[in-house]
């Protein structure tokens, strides 16, 4: 297809309805400070509204999101990325994309609408391998508009100063939870790998992946569930009618203890066997062919010394080039595009693609069985060669990075932009922006 456009769309235009109330309004607060877990471990870092992690926001499908972030004392700016979320390219939260870093005393507005129901999460993305790790994130949960009750546990683990916490606690999360009830628990990875969840107790279904469903979601024992690095994995399980509890581990020995007379249930190795989400699941058509696509990418990662910033040193490289001469994937509105991701680094790589979700066609040649697996997330191994495939269906300037974010730093960056759209924001400036 043609060339850019030379007076194109500026990403500040690609807002959602400015006229439209919205239907949850949130303020968060973001500070530098001391703080206490909740597990009562005092903490140097950052907070949203006082606290780490940040409130969890939630949404019916469908309705318009609002949040007014306020910088009152984070030094270097921040801005708030909503993981996962297919948002309008001026609301992605990315310093010097989509927008300038947000300095002491400023503010600025997220506009979104929350239209596919599912588990997300939010971080800044300013001087993100720090900020993230300091605290500065939180968990968005997407609610169906008519759900059925049943119990809904966010896990969201996250690693203060290395101390595995989840939901800020150390240790095991006791909830409540009857006989015969369904619960899902909304497990969040924040960390920079990969991280295993397993069920003791009762049989699981891995009910969705990265905010989507997973089709004809069978009973699953003795697997565990890897979720990647920015990942998330929905874990359903029905209480056993003799009210004994059910653990879900998350990387260790901790996690959640569902239960109702009792919590006492001691924790279990991890199973030697991973569920392959390459198989889950029943096949279910697509909305588009991947097979007739317009654009074909490969993201080629490897590594070799050389200069990042005029630093000398051994960085991450994208088809053979060194950050910033790496690829810009250019799509046009509509196209079908099929990616071929390889990892030939020596390192496992876990893959964000902002304002997207892919769909998994294959890994190392083998072509996928299961549900339709879609992707924000995808870990991809040493060795391993995955092919996804998208519609390119929300315009901007969009990254496409590793989500082990010092990774990230290192050079483990590229973009996906659209043809006609443009950006005033450049990284540096008077800003400051750093987005890794």
């Amino acid at each position: 297809t043609g060339g850019h456009a030379v007076a194109g769309r500026d990403v500040t235009r690609l807002i959602a309805d400015p006229d439209r109330r919205a239907d949850v309004a949130v303020t968060v607060v973001a500070r530098k400070q001391r703080f206490r877990l909740a597990s009562g471990r005092d903490f140097e870092g950052y907070t949203l509204n006082g606290q780490s992690p940040g409130p969890v926001i939630t949404a019916a499908k469908g309705q318009l999101v609002q949040v007014r972030l306020v910088n009152e004392s984070v030094p270097g700016g921040i801005t708030l990325h909503w993981h996962g979320v297919d948002v309008p390219n001026a609301a992605d939260g990315v310093a010097g994309v989509t927008q300038d870093a947000v300095g002491i005393g400023r503010e600025f507005t997220y506009r979104f609408v929350a239209d596919q129901a599912g588990t997300f999460w939010y971080h800044s993305h300013q001087m993100s391998h720090e900020q993230v790790r300091g605290g500065l994130l939180g968990a968005l949960v997407v609610v169906p508009a008519t759900q059925e009750r049943a119990t809904d546990v966010v896990a969201l683990v996250h690693l203060y100063n290395g101390v595995r916490t989840v939901n800020g606690r150390e240790g095991d999360v006791p909830v409540q939870a009857p006989p015969g009830t369904h619960v899902r628990v909304r497990v969040i990875n924040t960390e920079y790998g990969l991280m295993p969840a397993w069920v003791s107790g009762a049989p699981y279904r891995l009910a969705a992946v990265d905010g989507t469903e997973i089709n004809g979601a069978a009973p699953v024992r003795d697997k565990a569930v890897a979720v990647a690095a920015g990942g998330r994995a929905d874990i359903e399980v029905t209480m056993p009618a003799d009210g004994s509890p059910v653990r879900i581990h998350l990387g260790g020995p901790a996690g959640v203890v569902l239960g109702s007379a009792s919590y006492d249930l001691a924790p279990v190795p991890r199973p030697v066997a991973t569920l392959d989400l390459l198989t889950y699941g029943t096949p279910a058509p697509l909305a588009f062919d991947p097979g007739e696509p317009d654009r074909r990418f490969a993201y080629d990662m490897g590594r070799r010394p050389g200069f990042l910033d005029g630093v000398p040193g051994w960085w991450w490289t994208i088809n053979g080039h060194l950050y910033p001469d790496v690829p810009m994937f250019h799509v046009a509105e509509g196209d079908v595009v099929r990616m071929r991701i390889s990892n030939d680094s020596g390192e496992a790589h876990p893959m964000h693609l902002h304002g997207h979700h892919a769909v998994v066609l294959s890994r190392d040649g083998v072509p996928a069985a299961g549900s339709p697996w879609w992707v924000d997330s995808l870990e991809v191994g040493v060795g391993e060669s995955y092919e996804i495939a998208f519609v390119a269906d929300n315009p901007g300037v969009w990254m496409d990075h590793c989500h082990n974010l010092p990774h990230a730093s290192e050079g483990l960056t590229a973009h996906l932009m659209y043809e006609g759209v443009t950006t005033r924001f450049t990284v540096g400036g008077h800003a400051e922006n750093d987005p890794e």
